[in-house]
């Protein structure tokens, strides 16, 4: 039956036992899917697959973890010993290695500069859980130990950036900055459509949220930020975030961007 629908074009044969039902056209979604499944059982998208189907990067390639020997063209495969199932989720229908076990992974395979860009970015997109991250280092103990020490030596970076700092803190170091560069007083936790803004200048229509932003924070609060930073936006309203690293770490940076928005 297989052999009959494949000579009359209704199968067409992508790996060994997988095939394309009717076009071979595709997605990157459906391609990585057939690598998975001709990986054989409990093989799941990993490394760079991974990471572009959860967003992180961007990546055509096809990597596949799997505790199997096995080869399959076109694929690269990555052997494991323990593939558990707290590593593994699914997303668009495929079978993929969770957000930190992917970061694991890739650090294995990164230059570290690379693999600090790429925490970096997964925070920025509201994906990061460093428990989760953390648990997973612990999980990966004994295999790719340089990989393991470059990622945690980013993620502790990162985390020295997420501050201690109260939110009153905060604010007090950026009115010190203000105060410090010679820039007008805001008024500070006002009332804007409704939403209370760290700082706002009314005349200047520029609104400035300040981010303390507690490492841990979830998908939940980044869609929030963006969205309130949408509303103002429609509003007419020029909303600026920064966050702990900024205002203490790159004062002028941020007086610079202020200045120029004061001066409009």
């Amino acid at each position: 039956m297989v052999q009959a629908r494949v000579a009359s074009g209704q199968l067409l044969p992508l790996h060994r036992g997988v095939y394309a039902v009717g076009h071979a056209q595709l997605r990157l979604e459906g391609r990585w899917l057939a690598a998975a499944l001709a990986a054989g059982p409990g093989a799941v998208l990993s490394h760079r697959s991974a990471a572009a189907l959860h967003g992180l990067r961007e990546s055509e390639a096809a990597d596949v973890t799997t505790t199997r020997r096995v080869q399959v063209r076109g694929v690269v495969i990555h052997r494991t010993t323990a593939l558990g199932t707290e590593d593994l989720t699914t997303r668009r229908g495929v079978r993929v290695t969770t957000v930190a076990r992917t970061l694991v992974d890739l650090a294995a395979i990164l230059p570290p500069a690379q693999t600090a860009k790429l925490l970096r970015e997964t925070d920025r997109l509201g994906r990061l859980n460093a428990a989760a991250l953390e648990a997973a280092l612990e999980r990966a103990k004994g295999r790719g130990e340089a990989g393991r020490r470059a990622l945690r030596a980013a993620l502790e970076q990162h985390q020295r950036h997420a501050t201690s700092l109260t939110r009153s803190e905060l604010e007090d170091r950026f009115l010190a900055l203000l105060a410090a560069e010679d820039l007008p007083r805001p008024l500070t936790n006002h009332l804007v459509l409704g939403m209370k803004v760290d700082a706002v200048w009314p005349e200047h229509r520029l609104a400035v949220e300040l981010d303390g932003w507690a490492f841990h924070h979830d998908r939940a609060s980044f869609e929030e930020d963006r969205a309130r930073s949408a509303r103002l936006t429609i509003a007419g309203w020029t909303p600026l975030r920064f966050t702990h690293a900024h205002v203490v770490e790159h004062p002028a940076e941020v007086a610079a961007t202020l200045r120029a928005l004061l001066a409009r």
